[in-house]
């Protein structure tokens, strides 16, 4: 089977997609299937067993859209099927012109994000290219049940909608220290990092570690100060993947505080590594998070409660030590090997 797997990120972009695109790539391509990856860039991305193409993000972004669309035209005449784990519209356009079937990855809902990026309504006429590009879709794979049912809602048949949850990291068992909390991801409105600095504030002597990158990276630096959080709150920018494991391998929990999630790849990589999460019930996020067993959870927006959490969790060393014992077997099923067998079989049934 030849794949073209189309991705917005790719490494040294951190992200879910940056880390799940190169995954699946050495997956399919250690079962004896050719890869092809088109993605974009602002600078030539390493080199890879694989080829790797690239539109710069520094074009124009009509011109970036219509030379990316065309370039997955031009690589998906060569593959028998393309696999998308981002840039839907221009993959929908480039697969269909070659007549290559494709299978979306989705990870929220498209028209919600466009919307949100250019500070709009989410209006008709993004949810009908949202829905354009997911009903022609040869299958579409969900990290979450919830995700599923609004796909479903869109008028996906539901026998073309798989729920096949984020892989959890492979991890080496190694102990560190823990130090307090830590939060990796990109530093956006999504994530609602000030709701987890406000609630750092109500509770005394507990560290944040923040890694990532993003537009709220300054508005959340000033906050911290505001708030008189001083060297309680360290932000240390963006990490490589493995980076982020010692990260949450060194914390005694991971905070995610966000408004809107689906299923977010830090939860089920803090878990791998043996680390509770303390986190708002949004989305997808209470399918791998259960509370009072691996970890925490809160309703979105509440500081107090996410406060009451914190205290909670560090106060109380029987449910810290419970919630750590339980924290890697919870995401057990979700090992790398089973996930991506599964997306093989259904890249395969595309085909």
């Amino acid at each position: 089977m030849n794949v073209l797997i189309v991705s917005g990120l790719w490494p040294p972009d951190v992200g879910g997609p940056a880390s799940h695109a190169p995954d699946v790539a050495e997956f399919l391509r250690g079962g004896g299937h050719r890869v092809e990856v088109v993605t974009t860039a602002k600078a030539p991305p390493a080199p890879e067993a694989f080829p790797v193409h690239w539109v710069s993000r520094w074009l124009p972004k009509g011109l970036l859209h219509a030379r990316a669309a065309a370039l997955v035209r031009k690589r998906a005449v060569h593959a028998d099927v393309v696999y998308t784990t981002g840039m839907f519209g221009r993959s929908a356009v480039g697969a269909l012109a070659a007549r290559t079937p494709y299978v979306v990855k989705l990870t929220s809902d498209p028209a919600f994000e466009r919307a949100r990026r250019r500070r709009l309504p989410p209006g008709w006429l993004l949810r009908r290219a949202r829905d354009l590009e997911v009903l022609r879709a040869a299958h579409v794979v969900c990290p979450s049940a919830w995700l599923r049912d609004v796909a479903i809602s869109w008028g996906v048949p539901p026998e073309r909608v798989t729920v096949l949850p984020n892989p959890a990291p492979a991890v080496d068992g190694r102990a560190a220290e823990a130090t307090g909390l830590a939060f990796a991801g990109r530093l956006t409105a999504q994530k609602s990092l000030g709701v987890a600095l406000e609630a750092l504030s109500r509770v005394d002597g507990i560290e944040l570690v923040v890694a990532g990158e993003g537009p709220e990276r300054a508005s959340l630096e000033r906050r911290a100060g505001e708030l008189g959080l001083g060297t309680r709150v360290r932000f240390v920018g963006p990490k490589r993947r493995e980076e982020v494991l010692d990260l949450f391998r060194s914390a005694e929990a991971t905070i995610l505080s966000s408004s809107w999630e689906n299923f977010p790849h830090t939860v089920v990589e803090s878990l791998a590594v043996g680390t509770p999460v303390l986190a708002t019930r949004t989305g997808g996020v209470a399918e791998v998070v259960e509370d009072g067993r691996n970890g925490l959870l809160v309703e979105p927006g509440d500081v107090d409660g996410l406060a009451a959490a914190i205290r909670r969790y560090f106060e109380d060393e029987q449910l810290r030590e419970r919630l750590r014992a339980a924290a890697a077997p919870s995401v057990a099923e979700y090992a790398p090997e089973r996930v991506f067998a599964r997306l093989e079989t259904i890249l395969l049934e595309a085909v």
